[in-house]
């Protein structure tokens, strides 16, 4: 597997899975019908900020966006968002995302990286953000409308960096 920088051409790999994630409605705040024109602008981001893909040959397995969190005097810290392609989770995808963020983040002078919205039924993100040292700081509770489970938390999480 290889993390790379992604590039236009990357977007129609990136869809299917993009869209199928944000349609479940089950772990990212965006709307459930975003389109692809607006998912494009909104996940493939310009420098400083990064957007990257691990691949395996041809396959996009994933995807990565890092970023500034804050302006201003807050600009010392990072964020980052991570999507799995289904038919590649269970196999360390996500861990080499979340690694290669915290060192882009590190190379770009961040101090510590922050997930703003997590959400607590996500326990699969929060297993691995934690092994990634991430700690939750605080939960907002019924922050996040889950399709099933009702009103669920979505939990603050930061790494020193």
């Amino acid at each position: 597997m290889l993390t790379r920088e992604a590039t236009a051409s990357d977007w129609p790999a990136i869809w299917p899975f993009f869209h199928t994630i944000v349609a479940a409605g089950e772990t990212f705040t965006y709307p459930v019908d975003l389109g692809e024109e607006e998912a494009r602008d909104w996940w493939i981001l310009t420098p400083p900020n990064r957007t990257v893909v691990a691949v395996d040959g041809d396959t996009v397995l994933g995807t990565a966006k890092m970023n500034g969190n804050h302006l201003g005097n807050a600009a010392h810290i990072a964020s980052a968002s991570y999507m799995v392609d289904p038919a590649h989770q269970g196999q360390g995808v996500g861990r080499a995302l979340g690694e290669y963020s915290l060192t882009w983040a590190r190379a770009q002078g961040y101090r510590a990286m922050q997930f703003n919205a997590v959400v607590e039924t996500n326990t699969h993100a929060v297993k691995l953000y934690s092994s990634l040292g991430f700690t939750v700081l605080g939960t907002l509770p019924e922050g996040f409308r889950h399709p099933t489970q009702g009103y669920v938390g979505l939990h603050i999480m930061h790494r020193a960096l």
